[in-house]
């Protein structure tokens, strides 16, 4: 299976910053660039971002970790991702959750409905558009006719979700292609590739063994106190260095730790929010050895 490593940015990086590290990827060539919804930040758009990086560059992968899918009408996501993979063929990495990290955001994606059903119909639908021409969908929350977004893939995109909950592994063996977890312990990620598997024989369906990563926060110089302390009032059973990493060397742990446990795709993001004062050398000092 292949093991491939990516650099996830994060909130502090601004627009003017991002010309330099797409190109220093490129450069150095790095697997992937990650883009994260982070909307009351300086970071860019996902969408704007990936059109970005990938009309400077002919082998960088761009994704997201992750967008949001509830709220947004799944035909104009689709013809989003069209675009972009008619652009850069097989360099589009969509991946998508159920709703914002920061609470002050979640009202910009309204939904009529339980999210999670909206959720679930919003991937159907998404799905069916990337994949046909003409498509009619009815369901609860969206009516089409004749949906089509032209020149679409010839392999179609595979779709990509987060979540770490039994619903989101129920949502990601019935409706994805792959998942990509967050701030999960080396044993709840092999717990998790059980239950997705499980979900996905359930309907009749099989996720490749290669679409299973994880984003991980790298604090080069230890874990800082305050990110500590959220972590330990999110989840106090857990240690907060069994869930990021606070040195290169402790960053290697875990990966060994998420490739026993049948991961192989991993987005690096610095605590910091941005890969700075030589994190891209490091980067691939570090972990383009261990890439196949």
């Amino acid at each position: 299976m292949k093991i491939r490593f990516g650099v996830g940015i994060g909130a502090n990086t601004d627009p003017e910053e991002l010309a330099g590290l797409v190109d220093g990827l490129e450069q150095a060539g790095v697997d992937s660039l990650w883009f994260s919804e982070l909307i009351y930040s300086p970071a860019v758009d996902p969408v704007v971002g990936m059109a970005f990086a990938l009309s400077r560059t002919r082998n960088l992968k761009v994704g997201t970790s992750v967008a949001i899918l509830p709220g947004r009408h799944p035909v104009l996501v689709a013809k989003q991702l069209a675009s972009l993979a008619a652009l850069a063929p097989k360099r589009v990495l969509p991946v998508f959750g159920l709703q914002p990290a920061g609470p002050g955001e979640r009202d910009l994606f309204p939904v009529d409905g339980r999210r999670g059903d909206v959720f679930d119909e919003s991937l159907s639908l998404l799905r069916a558009v990337l994949r046909s021409d003409d498509v009619d969908f009815e369901g609860e929350y969206f009516t089409v006719r004749g949906a089509g977004v032209g020149r679409r893939p010839g392999r179609p995109l595979d779709i990509w979700l987060g979540g770490r909950a039994p619903a989101a592994f129920r949502r990601i063996g019935r409706y994805g292609d792959g998942w990509l977890g967050s701030f999960l312990t080396p044993a709840e990620a092999a717990a998790g590739v059980v239950a997705i598997d499980r979900e996905a024989a359930e309907a009749s369906r099989e996720i490749e063994a290669d679409h299973f990563g994880i984003t991980v926060l790298l604090a080069e110089d230890g874990i800082p106190g305050p990110l500590a302390s959220r972590i330990r009032s999110q989840r106090p059973d857990t240690d907060p260095a069994d869930v990021i990493a606070g040195s290169w060397p402790d960053l290697h742990r875990l990966i060994d730790g998420y490739l026993e446990a049948g991961l192989t795709k991993f987005v690096v993001v610095p605590a910091s929010g941005k890969p700075v004062d030589g994190f891209v050398d490091r980067f691939v000092a570090e972990l383009a050895p261990r890439q196949n």
